[in-house]
């Protein structure tokens, strides 16, 4: 194991739906390389305590920031995934600005989501009717990139292991998130002037793909990652891919 140093920290966010699992398999290797890497689990996800006075973007930004200063890392770097790249990019935009040593933004937007809204409607009223469970059973036919049905076809216990993280949600933070991605305001004019070493990483499959494309143009200096024969998350879809531009992306910066 490499050296740890106080200025090697790595705070990972997951998104919507997901859990601090997304990147558990991942800390191990983090520590080899000498990086101290926490995995978030947000409010509402996974086995993080439901929030009873609600649930927002700026909530989580703060809850990130908590974090750090629950580990006692006064700076750090910072990845988001999904939902968890919006929350950083608010981190990078808000009070969290002079803590970042450099921040790592994956298959994410920086403004409205791209899902119809006539989709986002049917999901809410079917949560609304018969909770998290139903969603997962009307979704189960729905067919994702081809990196995705890739691995629910080729990985045991994939399928499981996703159907599981959005069983675990918080039905009132669904809703409650849902909506606001969908018509969160623009923050790419923002980040034009972020003056902060930054890679945006996207699987060519993904969705979020042209907006990430759209972040890499905005951002001073940011650096683009395609990752081949990867959708939505390509830590699972492409692996090896992925370790190759986080990795070297951390020990430039770093």
């Amino acid at each position: 194991m490499a050296p740890e140093r106080p200025d090697r920290r790595l705070l990972l966010v997951h998104g919507f739906g997901g859990s601090r699992l997304d990147f558990a398999d991942w800390l191990p290797r983090f520590d080899a390389a000498g990086w101290q890497a926490h995995a978030v689990e947000l409010p509402g996800h996974g086995s993080a305590l439901a929030d009873p006075t609600g649930y927002s973007l700026s909530a989580f930004a703060d809850f990130v920031l908590a974090e750090a200063d629950r580990l006692g890392w006064p700076r750090f770097m910072l990845l988001g995934h999904s939902m968890g790249g919006m929350i950083a990019q608010l981190v990078a935009l808000g009070r969290g600005a002079d803590r970042l040593d450099g921040l790592i933004l994956m298959g994410t937007s920086h403004g409205p989501i791209p899902v119809e809204r006539d989709v986002i409607e049917l999901g809410q009223s079917i949560v609304r009717s018969g909770g998290l469970a139903a969603l997962v059973e009307a979704q189960r036919g729905r067919p994702g990139s081809s990196s995705h049905e890739r691995l629910l076809r080729d990985r045991p216990g994939y399928r499981e292991f996703m159907e599981s993280k959005a069983l675990a949600m918080d039905p009132a933070m669904w809703l409650a998130l849902v909506e606001e991605m969908a018509g969160q305001a623009d923050r790419l004019d923002g980040l034009r002037s972020l003056a902060l070493a930054t890679l945006v990483v996207v699987g060519e499959q993904d969705d979020f793909r042209p907006a990430c494309e759209r972040l890499a143009q905005a951002i001073p200096g940011a650096r683009l990652a395609v990752i081949a024969d990867a959708g939505h998350s390509p830590q699972f879809e492409a692996p090896e891919a992925w370790w190759h531009e986080i990795s070297s992306f951390l020990e430039e910066v770093g």
